[in-house]
């Protein structure tokens, strides 16, 4: 390659750059140091690949500092974000908890067969027909039961 009027051997020169700086990014250190060379103006430079050996050590040691810094932004982590506990806090399952209390103190205040009806609808996942087939109603009764049952629930827990 033709650079500041010498011949550089790229692979050569991001070996070298490898070498010194251990970085695992060499070809990006190089290429951050001929683009602020060439940015800067070349100038006169007695030897290229020496001197963008120089600047490649620099740019590592620049991003090494920065990374070392209290206020250095922590690289995102796809991994990490995904890693939340998905158990409730303490202070959710209490209030899940209190919820439930409530339901069930409302459970009690509602008549038996109103109660019973919820109870094999919601509970044991009953069809609406099924439920007036054992217990030989209809399906209008089923359905006056449930609403009556969310009517009331919804309204004994409103404030919780």
């Amino acid at each position: 390659m033709e650079l500041f009027g010498a011949e550089i051997d790229w692979r050569r020169l991001i070996r070298h750059i490898a070498r010194v700086t251990r970085h695992a990014e060499a070809e990006d250190l190089a290429h951050v140091a001929v683009v602020r060379t060439l940015e800067r103006g070349s100038g006169d430079i007695a030897n290229p690949e020496a001197f963008l050996v120089k600047a490649a050590v620099n740019q590592a040691w620049d991003e090494h500092r920065r990374a070392q810094h209290p206020a250095a932004p922590v690289p995102f982590d796809p991994a990490t974000f995904f890693l939340r506990d998905p158990a409730p806090l303490p202070d959710e399952a209490l209030e899940a908890h209190e919820r439930l209390a409530r339901v069930r103190a409302g459970l009690k205040e509602l008549s038996p067969r109103t109660r019973e009806v919820f109870l094999m609808h919601r509970f044991d996942g009953l069809k609406y027909v099924e439920i007036a087939e054992k217990l030989s109603i209809s399906v209008s009764a089923v359905e006056k039961h449930i609403a009556r049952a969310m009517q009331f629930l919804a309204e004994w827990t409103k404030d919780y």
